[in-house]
């Protein structure tokens, strides 16, 4: 069975002129990212992908100038995703520029509705929720109050906004 030239490796002697024109490479790669360690990232993914395919390459004479062309496409991959990134961040940042903070009639409503709520769950939920959701404090804090394991303090504190959750849509 014949081996496919793309996943033969390279010979010694192209992997050889590749490594001697490393610095080629990255003084190329700088002048068009402008930064260096994004040309080194670049280049050493290039050198990566060299290994994987460059049985492609069929004599030592065209290896460099088959890396230049592989460089070139690396670098506008790096400019599309770097594009992508960027557009993302500016939608993000549009969403948060437009977002409103809520009336605040509307919280201290919303305030009174909950408070009102939670006196109707059980003691123990009521000291599970003022203990770790309003005061901030820990499981291990509320586990201690309580008198009771970490473990039933997690589950306590589960059932409590369970019970809230369900109180609020029903009052609300």
């Amino acid at each position: 069975m014949k081996a496919d030239a793309r996943t033969m490796p390279l010979s010694p002697q192209a992997l050889s002129r590749l490594v001697a024109s490393r610095q080629h490479f990255l003084g190329f790669l700088r002048k068009r990212v402008g930064s260096e360690a994004i040309a080194e990232d670049i280049l050493q993914t290039a050198f990566v992908k060299s290994l994987e395919k460059g049985g492609a390459v069929r004599d030592e004479e065209t290896v460099v100038a088959w890396f230049y062309r592989l460089l070139r496409n690396a670098i506008i991959d790096y400019y599309r995703r770097r594009d992508v990134s960027e557009r993302a961040l500016e939608a993000l940042a549009g969403e948060v520029k437009t977002q409103q903070e809520p009336d605040v009639a509307l919280q201290d409503e919303i305030c009174r509705c909950v408070s009102g709520v939670m006196e109707t769950l059980k003691p123990e939920y009521q000291q599970a929720l003022a203990v770790v959701d309003l005061q901030g404090r820990s499981l291990a804090d509320l586990a201690q109050e309580a008198n009771i394991n970490s473990n039933n303090a997690a589950v306590r504190i589960h059932r409590a906004r369970q019970a809230l959750r369900t109180q609020v849509a029903v009052a609300c």
